[in-house]
């Protein structure tokens, strides 16, 4: 798996970008160590914890794709969503909300895309456990703050150059490329995600509603629902323990199909706080809004083509 997982990274960014590590060995003593633990228990439960719950609407935690590495932490799987050295790089510069940005800005941003629910309230007490828990994961490493975006140094390495390989790629797509991996889904993602998404048992939803209507995965304005990020990602760490196994090819057409089902759309002034509740939102974009049919016109797709004479929103 290991041999697997590095193949994929070394072809896709470079063998200086491939690398193993598990968080300190012991957490620190008081008070810090405390919240490190409460950070780590978030990150494992955030759907369900008393916390964050209310912050959450969807069935995913933040572990869902800040894998767990082999000491069972979350965010310490090597390569892409890696937390061990992302607290390095932070304040960061951020385009999308073009401003510099904290820790605690970047996760708790993460609550109203990754989480579909609403952004934590900076100063709470699970916004602050988040973002010690990710601080003690870089614990030793040197600090040198991103100019360009809110990435600690290896993200920001294989975003890029995923971004840029997979993005020509998608812009060539046909509905042949969605038949395809609806296919190939079945065949090598179904098993854990359900063939219609819901995801089973620990294994989390990919798109779609329960029984009660309640959305079940990312909205549209997550870094998953972007094709070629997607892409980046799923080709690294799926199928789970099978990294690496997935060719460009298959990879394109699998996240073509899932990010062409029904999933929220995003609009940022419903996705904050109230004032009172949320304080000073740090931002300099105060309206934002994405769907599925959005982000397939970003790279030039029309979905209703893509997904033949089905349409969706």
């Amino acid at each position: 798996m290991k041999k697997l997982l590095a193949v994929a990274v070394i072809g896709l960014i470079g063998a200086s970008y491939v690398f193993a590590g598990t968080a300190p060995k012991a957490y620190p003593k008081g008070e810090v160590g405390k919240m490190v633990k409460l950070g780590e228990d978030i990150a494992l439960h955030t759907n369900t914890h008393p916390l964050t719950k209310d912050y959450v609407g969807n069935k995913l935690n933040c572990a869902n794709c800040h894998l767990k590495g082999e000491d069972e932490k979350p965010g310490t799987a090597g390569s892409i969503a890696s937390w061990l050295d992302t607290g390095t790089a932070f304040p960061a510069w951020s385009k999308r909300e073009k401003s510099v940005q904290t820790l605690q800005d970047r996760s708790n941003n993460c609550f109203m895309r990754s989480m579909n629910g609403k952004r934590l309230p900076q100063d709470s007490k699970a916004s602050i456990a988040i973002a010690t828990y990710i601080t003690w994961l870089s614990e030793g490493k040197p600090v040198k703050m991103d100019r360009k975006g809110p990435w600690g140094p290896t993200n920001a390495a294989i975003w890029h150059k995923g971004i840029k390989h997979f993005k020509p790629l998608f812009k060539k797509a046909t509905h042949a490329n969605y038949l395809n991996g609806k296919k190939l889904y079945v065949q090598r993602c179904a098993s854990c995600h359900a063939k219609n998404g819901a995801g089973m048992g620990t294994f989390p939803p990919l798109w779609g509603k329960n029984a009660k209507g309640e959305w079940l995965s990312y909205n549209t304005g997550a870094g998953m629902s972007k094709l070629p990020k997607g892409a980046t990602w799923i080709q690294l760490k799926m199928p789970l323990g099978q990294g690496g196994t997935l060719s460009d090819a298959q990879t394109v057409d699998i996240v073509l199909y899932v990010n062409a089902q029904q999933r929220a759309d995003f609009d940022l002034q419903k996705s904050l706080p109230s004032k009172s509740e949320m304080g000073i939102y740090n931002s300099n974009v105060l309206k934002e809004k994405h769907s599925v049919r959005s982000n397939f016109k970003a790279l030039g797709l029309d979905i209703d083509v893509i997904r033949g004479d089905h349409k969706i929103k």
